[in-house]
């Protein structure tokens, strides 16, 4: 008497570890991806002078991340999403999957916890004077993201009927308003060289500055003729030149103070 297993009995084959895996990974990567989004957009659109740190520069540099994660992963979880959606419609005994439902479970109960600490959140901030709209608006992208995944996992779970096509259209289109927002935000690849361009002037600029007052001024008391006075092959110092075009930086003395 020979005995058979089916996918019905809780057996998951490799492939399948594999995808729910990735799915629940894709997932996560994707959520706090937009959520850092919309938290930088929220942090630029309403600065809060209580903020001992607020600088726009890394708010862009955060974008700039959360705008790589989130064109690569994104399309990656929709496809393992629409993919897995089909194979269970194909072998509807998938549907019943160890792997599949304890990721499902853990993803629900994980929302769960992130919908409660948020509320959590809220009040604490209500009671601490911090009701900004900054906050609130932090509040309200928080609870569409971790909602959304509680309400479509859930009914997942529970084999609940409900326009999943409208749905999935519904979150492409959210997700792909932010990066289209994001990308007009930090401006053009070409635009972000010439803002690096500019802050490595700035940067030799500054160096130059150091040394010319404190190794040359300060040892000779007066001020070199040319630029090229200051190179010392002791110390390993050389004049940097400008990264864009390469020439010499110019530099001209304009005597005596009156």
């Amino acid at each position: 008497m020979t005995t058979t297993h089916t996918a019905s009995e809780g057996h998951n084959t490799p492939r399948d570890t594999f995808l729910y895996l990735l799915s629940l990974i894709t997932l996560v990567v994707s959520a706090v991806s937009f959520g850092m989004l919309v938290y930088r957009f929220i942090d630029i659109a309403f600065p809060d002078a209580l903020r001992q740190a607020y600088y726009p520069d890394s708010n862009l540099t955060l974008i700039r991340s959360a705008l790589a994660a989130l064109v690569v992963v994104f399309p990656v979880f929709i496809w393992i999403s629409v993919f897995l959606h089909r194979d269970v419609a194909a072998h509807p005994e998938k549907r019943h999957l160890k792997v599949r439902r304890w990721l499902m479970y853990l993803t629900v109960f994980a929302a769960a916890l992130v919908v409660i600490g948020d509320l959590i959140a809220l009040i604490f901030n209500f009671l601490q004077g911090d009701l900004t709209a900054a906050f609130l608006l932090k509040v309200l992208a928080i609870l569409f993201i971790a909602g959304s995944s509680f309400w479509y996992y859930l009914a997942e779970l529970q084999d609940r009927q409900y326009p999943r096509e409208a749905f999935r259209w519904a979150i492409i289109g959210v997700v792909a308003a932010a990066v289209v927002y994001g990308f007009i935000t930090v401006g053009s690849p070409q635009h972000q060289r010439l803002i690096r361009f500019d802050e490595q002037k700035i940067s030799n600029l500054q160096m130059i500055q150091s040394y010319l007052v404190y190794n040359y001024w300060q040892q000779k008391g007066s001020l070199p003729a040319t630029l090229d006075q200051l190179n010392d092959p002791i110390s390993n110092f050389q004049v940097p030149a400008d990264p864009q075009s390469g020439a010499a930086y110019e530099y001209r003395t304009t005597g005596a103070r009156s």
